[in-house]
């Protein structure tokens, strides 16, 4: 079981880390151990940056504009990484049936192997903490994670 220490509980000569590097170094180290299963597991010319569109790509496709939009980065980012899951395979692109002008960034088989893999070890690394943690402790982080990560994304607002 983990120790959580609060304030005062603190030793006076500890630091406490940012919520920046927090996040920065969990993220960090989700990435390392997503991708390292990852290429165990098939995939190793996947990398973090491609994460960005396959995280938030559906089955049936999405336009480059709705891929950027769900994974908040410009639509030129994301055509730099859609071309490159292109020539690795694990996307094409196809007209779009609701307006032939348009393309449809689809999965293909790779694809979709690779985001049910990477959501499977996610689930995998979830379930872990949750059983250090205690399923009551984490469902509170959890909770207040995604609260703040709504809350920084409307900072502008």
């Amino acid at each position: 079981m983990i120790v959580i220490k609060f304030g005062a509980e603190m030793d006076a000569d500890s630091r406490e880390p940012d919520l920046g590097m927090l996040v920065g170094q969990l993220g960090r180290a989700l990435q390392e151990e997503l991708f390292s299963r990852l290429a165990e597991q098939g995939h190793p010319q996947v990398q973090p940056r491609h994460g960005t569109v396959l995280a938030v790509l559906p089955a049936t496709g999405a336009r480059a504009t709705e891929l950027a939009q769900r994974s908040g980065q410009h639509k030129q980012i994301v055509g730099v990484i859609v071309d490159e899951l292109e020539r690795l395979g694990y996307v094409r692109r196809e007209a779009d049936p609701a307006d032939r002008r348009a393309k449809l960034v689809v999965p293909t088989e790779a694809g979709l192997d690779e985001v049910d893999k990477a959501r499977t070890i996610l689930a995998q690394v979830e379930q872990r903490h949750r059983q250090e943690l205690g399923s009551e402790v984490y469902q509170v982080f959890k909770t207040a994670l995604e609260h703040i990560t709504r809350s920084q994304r409307a900072w502008r607002q």
